[in-house]
């Protein structure tokens, strides 16, 4: 773990700075002013542990830990922080849900606080006072951490993925402009494996990269887990069209989808072996930092994902909302740390500091400068706005929450696209799986 201190962060401060974020003295002023006037005052002698997901961007997890330097040594809280990788974040916040010890605060993943909404702190005083003063929060963040009229944790930010492309590549394969469409982008990925500048999209348990294409597929496609009552319905021709769409773009692709995780697709592209994928712009930043990337950097391009035939986006964007769990016995402290870090004179620089990584749930936070700092920046701004929830059409709750954790669809497509299971029996497996968790 991270004790973090206002020493350390002074001696970082270069590092922050030159990521855009406030930092040293500036930062400590700010923290310190913040702490007398926040509604949010916490317990004498707190202590949280803070379980987080592990950077991609370097300068977000600067940023981030500049903020929680500053919010120890404003508030006298102390924080221990320590990170890992998206796809352990669930399966330990589950061990501390479950046993009511070990972590006080979890910085997770889609909808992470319906997993466990009996034992979680309702932070609905949290996402008042931020709402109200920042123009209030996109749809689908909102619904993400909501259960009824309760919030069970706060949506900090949004990852957006969107297509990462090599110009030169797409521009050889006769597409000057990128696909707006499902037909174009299959014939896109169809042109780029014959070039020998092929596309890749995880298809392996990879949390955030192979739950969102695949989502953005199925839902493409008007197939969906389960209707607006949650009655399951993925059985359905929509979605025997989504598994052949996906089994002919899937043999376009580099070899080994089948076992990616979150970072393989990131290390395929700035190897020069993937010339096309989904993901955050955290690939664009890597290249842009490593002085031997610069050819990369320079062909490297952004685009919203095509529009399936359902004739409008159909995103599963990467939500990542912080949840307290209710059995801390510093929760004022826990509900200060998370309105410290969604204020402006923080947020702002974060986003400043992440690159474009991080997307804001706030609607106030849409003019920021990180958004215009690099036209290639741009399009993630849209991700949150134009995202639906982990539960599509359906419910938003623990239900939708298993589904995701449990890679339903992923493993659906997979299994098809990997000749495992033929269409009906995928689509028979994924059914029977989804109904033992919405009966």
């Amino acid at each position: 773990m991270n004790e973090f201190t206002r020493r350390s962060l002074l001696q970082g401060g270069t590092a922050l700075a030159a990521a855009g974020a406030l930092t040293g003295p500036a930062l400590f002023d700010f923290a310190k002013a913040w702490a007398q006037a926040a509604p949010f005052k916490p317990e004498s002698g707190a202590k949280l542990t803070v379980m987080r997901w592990k950077r991609f961007v370097p300068a977000e997890d600067e940023a981030f830990n500049a903020m929680v330097a500053a919010f120890q040594s404003a508030t006298g809280v102390q924080m221990n922080v320590f990170s890992e990788a998206f796809e352990d974040v669930q399966p330990k916040a589950s061990v501390s849900a479950n046993t009511g010890s070990g972590l006080d605060m979890v910085w997770g993943l889609h909808t992470l606080p319906q997993l466990f909404p009996t034992k979680v702190l309702k932070m609905n005083d949290v996402a008042d006072y931020l709402g109200k003063k920042y123009g209030g929060w996109t749809d689908a963040a909102a619904l993400t951490c909501k259960q009824g009229n309760d919030w069970l944790g706060i949506p900090v930010a949004t990852i957006g993925g969107y297509m990462t492309y090599r110009k030169s590549a797409t521009d050889k394969a006769g597409f000057k402009e990128f696909p707006k469409d499902f037909p174009s982008f299959l014939e896109l990925c169809k042109a780029l494996k014959k070039n020998n500048t092929p596309a890749g999209f995880a298809l392996g348990h990879a949390s955030g990269d192979a739950n969102g294409w695949l989502h953005w597929m199925l839902w493409g496609h008007n197939a969906w887990t389960v209707d607006k009552d949650d009655k399951v319905i993925i059985n359905s021709p929509e979605t025997a069209k989504a598994l052949e769409y996906v089994k002919a773009l899937s043999e376009t692709f580099i070899p080994g989808t089948a076992s990616w995780n979150d970072s393989s697709n990131n290390k395929a592209y700035l190897a020069g072996e993937l010339y096309c994928t989904a993901n955050g712009i955290s690939i664009y930043v890597a290249a842009k930092d490593d002085p031997t990337k610069k050819e990369i950097t320079a062909d490297t391009q952004h685009a919203l994902y095509p529009v399936g035939p359902i004739g409008k986006p159909t995103e599963l964007q990467l939500t990542v909302p912080i949840l307290a769990f209710n059995f801390t016995k510093y929760p004022n402290a826990a509900k200060a740390f998370v309105a410290f870090m969604l204020e402006k004179e923080n947020f702002d620089k974060w986003l400043t500091g992440s690159r474009g990584y991080l997307s804001h749930t706030l609607n106030a936070y849409e003019n920021s400068p990180v958004w215009t700092a690099d036209p290639k920046n741009a399009v993630f701004a849209q991700a949150s706005k134009r995202s639906l929830p982990a539960s599509g059409i359906g419910k938003v709750g623990e239900k939708a929450a298993t589904a995701i954790a449990d890679f339903i669809v992923v493993d659906m497509f997979a299994n098809y696209c990997t000749g495992t299971k033929d269409a009906k029996t995928a689509m028979a497996e994924a059914e029977r799986q989804l109904k033992r968790i919405y009966r």
